[in-house]
């Protein structure tokens, strides 16, 4: 799996002015903007897509790059997709061990405002395969998250 690219500087100043656009106080930088993103969220303060989308590709990002591996695959639509987690190497077709959620949902367990264990309860995470369970990655360290 190639690296992952990160978002232009353009990207990232584009999705701080949708967030300053909609309200929300966002400083610069990549870091700033998923912090605002996050923030939001919690606040259940709606985000404009472009903001959530980075938000959500940077977060996956940070799960990619602490375990990583091709045995798990995270998604998130309509945003981004990650392989992740040691363990049996998945080539072809729909792999075993799948995980889905919403942007929002996604967002709350990283930040660690949700449990593994809530989500899946509440039908807000699917999670099929006998190693599809992240609560043992989750949350993501703070520092993670950042650039």
């Amino acid at each position: 799996m190639p690296p992952r690219r990160r978002p232009s500087a353009d990207e990232v100043a584009a999705a701080g002015a949708d967030l300053r656009a909609a309200g929300i106080a966002a400083g610069e930088g990549l870091a700033a903007v998923v912090q605002a993103v996050l923030t939001a969220v919690l606040a259940e303060t709606p985000v404009p897509r472009r903001p959530l989308g980075l938000a959500v590709r940077n977060t996956l990002g940070a799960l990619e790059e602490a375990v990583p591996g091709r045995t798990v695959e995270v998604r998130v639509p309509p945003f981004a997709a990650v392989q992740c987690i040691e363990g049996p190497r998945h080539t072809r077709g729909t792999p075993p061990n799948v995980v889905e959620t919403d942007a929002v949902t996604w967002l709350l367990l990283a930040d660690g405002a949700l449990t593994w264990v809530d989500a899946v309860a509440s039908g807000k995470v699917r999670a099929s395969g006998l190693r599809a369970d992240l609560s043992g990655v989750l949350p993501l360290r703070r520092e993670s998250s950042q650039p």
